[in-house]
């Protein structure tokens, strides 16, 4: 019986030891253009709405309509940081376009990554916690009319 309990709390260790291992999580900075040539993104995101990213300029703002976060994340498992960090992006994105077209909007302006509700702002690329399991990208950005 001792020898059972000496076993299971070497086993439970040896467990407990390896958690932090499956639980990485390595942020993945990747290039906005490589995100939207993958997963067939820019067909799925069609041209209804439009997106800018960080400081890119947009047309005229003909109206504000608000603004909004979204956190998008996908399996991980047995693929790379890249494949996985771009279905979470896509995701993302079309919720993005989703709530644009929900308000009425033909632009999202303004989009920065929002992980943890840490901002990053770059017109070329986004940010991505990527883990053994799971993938997450977090996006923010805000809802306009723009002019065509």
């Amino acid at each position: 019986m001792k020898n059972l309990i000496l076993m299971l709390a070497a086993a439970a260790g040896m467990l407990s030891s390896a958690a932090p291992v499956l639980a990485a999580d390595r942020v993945v900075m990747l290039p906005l253009a490589a995100a939207m040539a993958d997963n067939d993104a820019k067909t799925r995101l069609g041209d209804s709405v439009r997106f800018y990213f960080g400081s890119q300029p947009t047309p005229a703002l003909l109206d504000k309509l608000g603004s909004e976060k979204t956190s998008q994340k996908t399996n991980a498992f047995g693929k790379s940081d890249e494949k996985a960090c771009n279905w979470a992006f896509l995701s993302a994105m079309l919720r993005l376009q989703k709530r644009a077209q929900d308000l009425g909007a033909n632009a999202v302006t303004n989009i920065v990554s929002n992980y943890n509700n840490v901002e990053h702002s770059s017109p070329t690329e986004f940010e991505c916690h990527a883990g053994a399991i799971m993938a997450g990208v977090a996006l923010k950005g805000d809802f306009a009319k723009i002019a065509k």
